[in-house]
Protein backbone atom coordinates (compact mmCIF):
# COMPACT_ATOMS: atom_id res chain seq x y z
CA UNK A 1 0.00 0.00 0.00
CA UNK A 2 3.32 2.65 0.83
CA UNK A 3 4.39 1.83 -2.75
CA UNK A 4 1.20 3.01 -4.13
CA UNK A 5 1.00 5.95 -2.38
CA UNK A 6 4.75 6.49 -2.97
CA UNK A 7 4.39 6.06 -6.61
CA UNK A 8 0.67 8.26 -6.57
CA UNK A 9 2.76 10.91 -4.97
CA UNK A 10 5.98 10.37 -7.66
CA UNK A 11 3.34 11.23 -9.97
CA UNK A 12 1.29 14.17 -8.80
CA UNK A 13 4.80 15.60 -8.46
CA UNK A 14 6.31 14.66 -11.59
CA UNK A 15 2.64 16.38 -13.51
CA UNK A 16 3.09 19.40 -11.98
CA UNK A 17 6.15 20.42 -13.59
CA UNK A 18 6.98 18.10 -16.57
CA UNK A 19 5.93 19.99 -18.92
CA UNK A 20 9.12 20.85 -20.18
CA UNK A 21 7.00 22.70 -23.03
CA UNK A 22 5.22 25.32 -20.08
CA UNK A 23 8.72 25.44 -18.12
CA UNK A 24 10.58 27.24 -21.59
CA UNK A 25 7.98 29.46 -21.89
CA UNK A 26 7.81 30.42 -17.90
CA UNK A 27 12.03 30.72 -18.51
CA UNK A 28 11.79 32.77 -21.34
CA UNK A 29 9.19 34.79 -19.54
CA UNK A 30 10.73 35.33 -16.12
CA UNK A 31 13.89 36.48 -17.49
CA UNK A 32 12.18 39.98 -17.62
CA UNK A 33 9.72 40.03 -15.28
CA UNK A 34 9.96 39.65 -11.36
CA UNK A 35 6.18 38.36 -11.09
CA UNK A 36 6.65 35.33 -13.13
CA UNK A 37 10.68 34.50 -12.00
CA UNK A 38 8.79 34.01 -9.09
CA UNK A 39 6.28 32.22 -10.27
CA UNK A 40 8.68 29.82 -12.34
CA UNK A 41 10.97 29.76 -9.18
CA UNK A 42 7.75 27.98 -6.91
CA UNK A 43 6.76 25.58 -10.04
CA UNK A 44 10.34 24.02 -9.86
CA UNK A 45 10.45 24.34 -6.16
CA UNK A 46 10.08 20.51 -5.94
CA UNK A 47 12.44 19.23 -8.23
CA UNK A 48 15.76 18.04 -6.41
CA UNK A 49 19.02 16.36 -7.95
CA UNK A 50 17.27 13.09 -8.13
CA UNK A 51 14.77 14.98 -10.78
CA UNK A 52 14.82 15.08 -14.21
CA UNK A 53 18.12 16.85 -15.60
CA UNK A 54 16.86 19.22 -18.06
CA UNK A 55 14.15 20.36 -14.97
CA UNK A 56 17.44 20.23 -12.76
CA UNK A 57 19.46 23.16 -15.05
CA UNK A 58 15.73 25.32 -15.03
CA UNK A 59 15.57 25.20 -11.37
CA UNK A 60 19.12 26.67 -11.40
CA UNK A 61 18.65 29.14 -14.06
CA UNK A 62 15.16 30.45 -12.07
CA UNK A 63 17.33 30.57 -8.72
CA UNK A 64 19.68 32.60 -10.59
CA UNK A 65 17.08 34.66 -12.16
CA UNK A 66 15.73 35.32 -8.43
CA UNK A 67 19.50 37.08 -7.61
CA UNK A 68 17.96 39.89 -9.63
CA UNK A 69 15.52 40.58 -7.27
CA UNK A 70 16.82 39.72 -3.98
CA UNK A 71 16.31 42.92 -1.54
CA UNK A 72 20.26 42.14 -0.54
CA UNK A 73 23.38 41.38 -1.63
CA UNK A 74 23.34 38.39 1.19
CA UNK A 75 19.98 37.17 -0.43
CA UNK A 76 21.57 38.20 -4.41
CA UNK A 77 24.61 35.81 -3.23
CA UNK A 78 22.67 32.92 -1.89
CA UNK A 79 20.28 32.53 -4.70
CA UNK A 80 23.04 32.76 -7.82
CA UNK A 81 25.47 30.26 -5.89
CA UNK A 82 22.75 27.87 -5.39
CA UNK A 83 21.23 28.57 -8.78
CA UNK A 84 24.78 28.00 -10.64
CA UNK A 85 25.65 24.61 -8.70
CA UNK A 86 22.17 23.29 -9.58
CA UNK A 87 23.26 24.43 -13.68
CA UNK A 88 27.01 23.09 -13.26
CA UNK A 89 25.46 19.60 -11.39
CA UNK A 90 23.11 19.34 -14.40
CA UNK A 91 26.10 20.30 -16.74
CA UNK A 92 27.93 17.48 -14.95
CA UNK A 93 25.20 14.75 -15.31
CA UNK A 94 24.54 15.48 -19.11
CA UNK A 95 27.27 17.22 -20.43
CA UNK A 96 26.09 16.51 -24.32
CA UNK A 97 22.26 17.93 -23.50
CA UNK A 98 22.37 21.39 -26.05
CA UNK A 99 19.73 22.51 -24.21
CA UNK A 100 21.67 22.55 -20.74
CA UNK A 101 24.35 24.13 -21.77
CA UNK A 102 22.38 27.06 -23.83
CA UNK A 103 21.14 27.15 -20.10
CA UNK A 104 24.01 27.66 -18.42
CA UNK A 105 25.35 30.04 -21.64
CA UNK A 106 21.82 32.49 -21.30
CA UNK A 107 22.95 32.35 -17.50
CA UNK A 108 26.55 33.37 -17.94
CA UNK A 109 25.86 35.91 -20.55
CA UNK A 110 23.74 38.06 -18.30
CA UNK A 111 25.71 37.44 -14.88
CA UNK A 112 27.17 40.26 -13.67
CA UNK A 113 30.88 40.45 -14.23
CA UNK A 114 31.58 40.29 -10.37
CA UNK A 115 30.50 36.83 -10.15
CA UNK A 116 33.26 35.57 -11.93
CA UNK A 117 30.41 33.54 -13.85
CA UNK A 118 31.25 34.61 -17.12
CA UNK A 119 34.25 32.71 -17.82
CA UNK A 120 34.34 30.00 -20.16
CA UNK A 121 31.18 31.28 -22.43
CA UNK A 122 33.21 30.19 -25.74
CA UNK A 123 32.71 26.47 -24.52
CA UNK A 124 29.33 26.60 -24.07
CA UNK A 125 29.04 28.71 -27.58
CA UNK A 126 31.19 26.34 -29.43
CA UNK A 127 29.31 23.13 -28.15
CA UNK A 128 26.28 24.80 -29.11
CA UNK A 129 27.44 25.73 -32.74
CA UNK A 130 28.85 22.21 -33.22
CA UNK A 131 26.19 20.35 -31.79
CA UNK A 132 22.78 21.93 -32.32
CA UNK A 133 22.22 20.56 -35.70
CA UNK A 134 22.24 16.86 -33.56
CA UNK A 135 18.84 18.30 -31.66
CA UNK A 136 16.17 15.97 -32.64
CA UNK A 137 13.18 17.74 -31.02
CA UNK A 138 12.57 20.06 -32.69
CA UNK A 139 11.05 22.15 -29.70
CA UNK A 140 14.17 22.16 -28.46
CA UNK A 141 15.96 22.88 -31.18
CA UNK A 142 13.60 26.17 -32.39
CA UNK A 143 13.86 27.46 -28.95
CA UNK A 144 18.21 27.73 -28.78
CA UNK A 145 17.76 28.91 -32.13
CA UNK A 146 15.79 32.04 -31.02
CA UNK A 147 17.96 31.95 -28.14
CA UNK A 148 20.99 32.44 -30.69
CA UNK A 149 18.95 35.00 -32.66
CA UNK A 150 19.18 37.50 -30.13
CA UNK A 151 21.93 37.13 -27.93
CA UNK A 152 24.74 38.79 -28.21
CA UNK A 153 27.40 35.99 -27.67
CA UNK A 154 26.96 35.07 -31.53
CA UNK A 155 28.04 37.06 -34.09
CA UNK A 156 26.12 37.63 -37.30
CA UNK A 157 27.66 34.74 -39.13
CA UNK A 158 26.83 32.27 -36.14
CA UNK A 159 23.40 32.99 -36.11
CA UNK A 160 23.22 32.93 -39.95
CA UNK A 161 24.19 29.17 -40.07
CA UNK A 162 22.46 28.56 -36.83
CA UNK A 163 19.19 29.68 -38.27
CA UNK A 164 19.85 27.24 -41.14
CA UNK A 165 19.71 24.32 -39.45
Amino acid sequence: MKSVFFFLAILITAFGVSDISQVRLQYKEASTNAEKTKQLYEDLGSITKESDVLLIAYKGAATTLMAKYAKTIKEKKAFFREGVGYIEYAVEQAPNNVEIRYLRLSVKENAPRITGYKRHMDKDKTYILEHLVEVENQESKKYIKGYVSQSDVFDADEKRTVSKQ
